[in-house]
């Protein structure tokens, strides 16, 4: 399986503007820049797309592993807060903090913890960053 998204950039760093677009075109040219990613205006930027992918890759993920318990969620709402730090020699996303609620008829706290942690180990988009991954999990009931 391989999914395309890709992104067209002009001008400088700065004042310049680039658009994002995905193969599926369920992106279709979002505008983003220097001022939504490192400042506080309005419009998306890549650290935002991430936490997009990484909150909907976990929440299936914890789908998956409820499934293996015999539970069916009637929802997970996932947050995911990436982090991006200037360090030495640039910049880096250093974490990623998720924040769940479930609602899973008949989970009890044990084997919602653990089917929680079992998906943010092993959601591939999990596995793909170099990030301190942290979470509340909440068992809603």
């Amino acid at each position: 399986m391989k999914r395309s998204a890709n992104a067209e950039w002009k001008g400088d760093l700065k004042q310049g503007k680039g658009v994002v677009s995905t193969e599926s075109g369920a992106l279709a040219n979002v505008a983003y820049g220097f001022g939504t990613r490192f400042e506080d205006e309005k419009g998306s930027n890549p650290e935002e797309l991430i936490g997009a992918a990484h909150a909907g890759c976990f929440s299936m993920a914890l789908s998956g592993q409820l499934g293996e318990s015999g539970l069916t969620p009637d929802s997970i709402r996932t947050t995911a807060d990436v982090t991006l730090d200037k360090v030495d020699g640039g910049f880096a996303v250093t974490k990623v903090h998720l924040t769940v609620k479930a609602k899973v008829p008949g989970a009890d706290q044990a084997a919602f913890d653990k089917a929680a942690n079992n998906a943010k180990a092993g959601c591939p988009i999990s596995k793909l960053l170099n990030a301190e991954i942290t979470m509340d999990a909440t068992l809603e009931g």
